[in-house]
């Protein structure tokens, strides 16, 4: 491996969160000289165009793996105090738990309905009755927690608090982070790789289609870092990821909602129904459901449900397909504890490909292949928002240092399962 003085051609490979997070850590590391260094990060469709742009965007202290968490968690919050996160990517404290709630059926009418009918199309401004009120809090739900149903929820327990819990919108950080690795000198190319090129085991060159002429060209490589998601395996067939398709949507609710993220249990009536005139959901799969939900800054709310394997990994992010169906199971699910949610208006529907690995080990993978200047970082299912700061300062440790320095990862070595 070349000195951290000496010239090198850096070659990031994904514009996800993984490989965004990797070019602003090279553009920040001590060693960094754009006069020497060259930081090229290839990405095939466009950046956060995947998993990164539409994932929930919760960050907590009690994710895992635990060896990178707290690394990754506290760069979170140094990176939102440097950069003003709060308004540029949405980073701020909030609270999890887990709520346990029994959906109604969605042909009723919500509470908002009915107050409106009562009083002539006058809706009133009182969220809730002191009756309701009443009900939530012997379900132990905190006092602003007052945007589900009183005849739904049934249990709250904390899961989190500000202190081990926060959150950002995924698409506004991603970007951010490759807009702050560019201003620095790191250079975007949208094209696709189609070949890592090695000699005598170390890298020597990528060659990659680009997106816009179609041309075929080629890089020369001192550093391959490969961060391309559940499509690692396009690029490099050894790597043991697999994909796992998610849907989700985004909800703007009648009025304003409180800062929790939410993982639910929801009993499902017999007679439940379904909501939307133009999409109708397919039978139900089953009677308890889980989706989640994330209040999000500017009154949006995030909502996800199960993953599928039914559609296999297309070539791009530009071609993942939304089955409407599941989407609106989502919306279906929500609504039936939230008249807030069922009063609101669906802004995005979406879907998107995770990464898992495929070995003993849950991941993700981090650090050297065996391969001399080629590095792997993926497989961060469903915490790679989470944990994308403390893979990048890491990866940006291996080109520079030779080595991790700011957490042990022996556990995610690619080595061990390669």
């Amino acid at each position: 491996m070349p000195g951290s003085s000496d010239p090198r051609e850096i070659v990031v490979i994904g514009g996800g969160i993984i490989g965004c997070t990797t070019a602003y850590f090279l553009t920040r590391h001590p060693s960094y000289d754009p006069s020497k260094h060259k930081i090229t990060l290839l990405e095939a469709s466009k950046i956060a165009g995947g998993a990164s742009g539409k994932a929930g965007g919760l960050l907590a202290l009690w994710a895992y793996p635990s060896n990178i968490v707290p690394l990754s968690y506290r760069l979170h919050a140094e990176l939102a105090k440097e950069h003003g996160g709060a308004e540029t990517w949405g980073y701020r404290r909030i609270h999890c738990g887990q709520l346990t709630a029994k959906g109604r059926p969605l042909g009723a009418a919500s509470a908002n309905q009915i107050k409106k009918e009562e009083n002539g199309g006058s809706l009133s401004l009182k969220k809730r009755t002191k009756e309701a009120i009443g009900t939530l809090r012997a379900a132990g739900t905190p006092r602003d927690l007052d945007w589900f149903s009183a005849d739904s929820v049934k249990d709250y327990s904390e899961m989190g608090d500000p202190d081990t819990t926060a959150q950002v919108h995924p698409y506004q950080f991603t970007t951010s982070m490759a807009k702050l690795a560019e201003e620095k000198g790191a250079k975007i190319i949208l094209g696709q790789v189609t070949n890592i090129e090695k000699s005598d085991n170390t890298v020597k060159s990528v060659t990659y289609k680009d997106k816009a002429t179609s041309e075929t060209k080629t890089i020369p490589a001192t550093d391959v870092i490969i961060s391309a998601g559940p499509w690692t395996r396009e690029v490099y067939p050894p790597a043991p990821i697999s994909a796992m398709r998610a849907h989700s949507v985004t909800i703007r609710p009648s009025r304003p909602v409180s800062a929790y993220a939410l993982f639910t249990d929801i009993s499902l009536p017999s007679d439940f129904g379904r909501t939307g005139e133009k999409v109708k959901s397919k039978s139900l799969r089953s009677k308890q459901v889980t989706p989640e939900i994330y209040a999000r800054p500017n009154n949006e709310v995030y909502a996800c449900g199960e993953g599928d394997t039914l559609v296999p990994l297309p070539k791009l992010s530009d071609d993942v397909v939304t089955d409407d169906a599941r989407c609106q199971d989502i919306i279906d699910y929500v609504s039936s504890i939230s008249d807030e949610m069922r009063d609101g208006e669906v802004t995005v529907r979406q879907a998107c490909y995770l990464p898992n690995v495929d070995a003993a080990s849950s991941g993700p993978l981090i650090g050297e292949t065996g391969v001399k200047g080629l590095l792997l970082a993926a497989g961060h299912t469903c915490w790679g928002i989470q944990n994308g700061p403390g893979t990048g300062k890491l990866i940006s440790e291996f080109v520079f240092d030779g080595k991790a320095k700011s957490a042990k990862i022996g556990s995610l070595d690619p080595k061990n399962v390669l």
